[in-house]
């Protein structure tokens, strides 16, 4: 089975709400994706990938957006899925993951020991899928730009979130094989999650004591290397918001097209709307990567909206 059969090719719609009279803003609708997340592209490829050269079975140690990726992606190849996933994994992506026939594990109490679990488990002809840091994921990712530049006009920037780095490494790659290397890169994390900014400001690797953000899909303590190398080959601009600026963009998302996204997925919309840098304000056209994520429902949104005092 190939890849293009594993992740749909998306729509690229132009934003009425979000534009202006002097800006278009255009959506990349990875939401639409059949796990309801990019990561189905670059996770699609590896497990595609692996089944070719003779995976038996898939492992992730992700209970997110990465694990339903690899849960989908080993039903429609006929592949055995194992994840484990820490205790704080809530019920709903359990289902999910569930609900695509993966044999799931619940150990330990973060990700890091999940993950530990997960690889003493590892037999012969497992292949371990990385949620965020492997090649295969960033070719798979590149191919959202390679759409987006049939499907549409070449933009003045490009918005997206970052987490661990893939989808900004995929991006990047794409935007490389499109001849798109003068367009910026707008990087944005929300605080509490900021990884990126804290080794851009630093020149170096830093890993983050927590995660006290609510956008927990961007919960990477330390940037990949990759992505961090990317900023010294391509003009990256690294910024954050605030998590109720990430939240209000997910329901003004909602409220505006009727698409249900995670908190992550808000940060890339918040920064896009407020429109705080100077390319931001510039920009005639503007790409904003909707990254979907299935793991914050729509009630859970309104919980959050609750708790940060937000209308």
């Amino acid at each position: 089975m190939s890849i293009m059969s594993l992740h749909l090719e998306t729509p690229l719609l132009a934003s009425d709400p979000l534009s202006t009279a002097g800006q278009r803003v255009w959506l990349k609708l990875e939401a639409l994706q059949p796990s309801g997340s990019f990561k189905l592209r670059g996770i699609g490829h590896a497990c595609d990938q692996h089944a070719a050269q003779g995976a038996r079975r898939l492992l992730s140690s992700s209970g997110g957006n990465a694990g339903l990726a690899v849960a989908y992606a080993g039903r429609q190849l006929g592949l055995p899925v194992l994840v484990v996933v820490p205790e704080s994994t809530a019920e709903w992506p359990r289902t999910l993951l569930r609900r695509y026939g993966a044999e799931l594990v619940v150990h330990g109490r973060s990700w890091m020991e999940a993950n530990e679990h997960l690889l003493s488990l590892r037999q012969p002809g497992d292949a371990f899928i990385h949620p965020f840091d492997d090649p295969l994921l960033w070719q798979g990712h590149a191919t959202m730009i390679h759409e987006a530049a049939r499907q549409g006009p070449k933009p003045d920037a490009v918005v997206l979130s970052v987490g661990g780095g893939g989808l900004m490494c995929g991006v990047l790659q794409g935007m490389a094989d499109v001849g798109w290397q003068d367009v910026p890169l707008v990087a944005v994390e929300t605080e509490g999650a900021a990884s990126l900014q804290a080794a851009v400001q630093a020149g170096q690797l830093v890993t983050l004591d927590a995660i006290t953000s609510i956008a927990t899909s961007l919960g990477a303590r330390r940037v990949s290397e990759a992505a961090f190398d990317w900023t010294r080959r391509h003009p990256v601009i690294s910024t954050t918001v605030s998590d109720a600026a990430a939240l209000q963009a997910c329901l003004d998302l909602e409220r505006e097209h009727r698409w249900v996204v995670e908190p992550a997925c808000g940060a890339a919309l918040a920064a896009a709307s407020q429109r705080a840098l100077p390319v931001l304000q510039r920009a005639a056209q503007v790409l904003v990567i909707v990254c979907g994520g299935v793991c914050t429902p729509y009630t859970e949104l309104q919980r959050l909206a609750a708790r940060l005092g937000l209308p």
